[in-house]
């Protein structure tokens, strides 16, 4: 079916009828008679703070324009709104015509300074705001057409994150349930991961990020971080099982993560800052199976994090299995290190002992971090490039 893109004229009046909000237990928003998602299971439970929602009311009352609206309509003749669900939720939970005791009140409409519910204005001012004309381009077409129509348009406001245009495309039984640990309000994948200690990073308001969290479990779970290609094909096979399987669900991935946050705090019983920047799935995935002795463990892990050299924290639980110095981050010589040092060498290299400017050098550590060399200025040697290679080739 080829998209269409239709206008539709509709009034406040129209869009609250049988306004219904289910948001509480994740069911949903409706209205428009019933026949509107107002909130898709894709969309993110976000709602307007009390300035902007207020900021939406002021606009109606005033006859302002409040700016297009997108919904897409179904192949059961029903609706769902693409983008302007905020708006629209402001709106239906101002007049909340089945409930508006329920609503919340607005200072400033119509001149009046007291803040006022929809039920405390007179009736001319009430059908000022039932009357208001909503301006709406509704979209027809296959799932892809509309998804696609969506990031395009929704480049403004709150937008999408990549997992939930993903949560779009390849919502499921499966997915809702993946949802349920992971993406509903205070999860049990958020109880587990945060609490008394966050083992997966918050967001910048230092709550849960509740797609992004989504998003991190499944990537360990195929483990693989960066291959959004596999994660796509991933959730497409978990649709196609649910699909086939109405009942399927996303209890193996309960248990894998779970299984995982067990074997962190049991390798690494004692929680510290960085914690929550490793990717603990994909250490688990290699070496879980791997014997450790969590006390030698720990002597390693704080005689790290003691260690002035190692300025990656995070790195250091990756150390901890493979040994790799590059995790570390091992703090490097600084400059006025580097020129004091070529001074004292007059300017020469001390391997090969030619003449060569500072910017065609390199600092050298003579005792190599891991023997226990720091990065100190008597531990410090400038080489020529050919001969520093000499020395790392030698020591490998």
């Amino acid at each position: 079916m080829a998209m269409k893109i239709k206008e539709l004229r509709v009034t406040v009046r129209d869009i609250v009828q049988n306004y219904v909000d289910y948001s509480d237990s994740d069911e949903g928003i409706f209205g428009y008679g019933g026949k509107l998602n107002i909130r898709p299971k894709y969309q993110r439970n976000y709602v307007y703070d009390e300035e902007k929602r207020n900021a939406v009311i002021d606009t109606v009352s005033k006859k302002y324009p409040l700016g297009l609206m997108y919904w897409v309509k179904n192949a059961d003749g029903s609706f769902e709104i693409l983008d302007g669900q905020q708006r629209t939720i402001s709106i239906c939970s101002y007049v909340n015509p089945d409930n508006p005791a329920n609503g919340y009140s607005v200072a400033g409409l119509f001149g009046n300074k007291n803040p006022r519910h929809f039920n405390g204005l007179n009736p001319t001012e009430q059908k000022i705001i039932l009357d208001y004309p909503l301006l709406v381009y509704v979209c027809e077409g296959d799932e892809i057409d509309r998804l696609q129509w969506f990031e395009t348009i929704n480049i403004a406001g709150e937008k999408l994150s990549d997992q939930e245009i993903r949560n779009a495309h390849y919502c499921c039984a499966w997915l809702t349930d993946a949802k349920r640990y992971f993406s509903k309000r205070n999860s049990a994948g958020q109880q587990l991961a945060t609490k008394p200690n966050a083992y997966i990073k918050l967001n910048t308001n230092n709550n849960w990020n509740r797609q992004g969290g989504l998003e991190k479990v499944l990537r360990w779970y195929i483990n693989d971080m960066k291959d959004t290609e596999k994660l796509k094909t991933f959730m497409s096979e978990m649709k196609d099982k649910s699909i086939r399987q109405p009942d399927w669900n996303a209890i193996e991935l309960w248990e894998y993560f779970k299984a995982v946050i067990a074997w962190v705090k049991t390798t690494f019983p004692k929680y510290r800052k960085k914690m929550d920047e490793v990717e603990w799935g994909i250490l688990y995935n290699k070496f879980h199976e791997k014997p450790c002795n969590a006390t030698e463990i720990e002597e390693t892990v704080a005689r790290l994090y003691a260690d002035d050299d190692v300025t990656n924290k995070a790195g250091i639980y990756y150390y901890i299995f493979d040994g790799k110095e590059k995790y570390l981050h091992i703090r490097q010589f600084e400059d006025w290190q580097k020129e004091t040092v070529y001074e004292r060498q007059n300017h020469n290299c001390a391997d090969c002992g030619q003449h060569f400017e500072i910017g065609e050098m390199e600092a050298h550590h003579k005792k190599r971090w891991v023997d226990g060399g720091h990065t100190e200025i008597d531990n410090c040697v400038m080489l020529c490039k050919d001969c520093h290679d000499k020395r790392h080739n030698h020591s490998d």
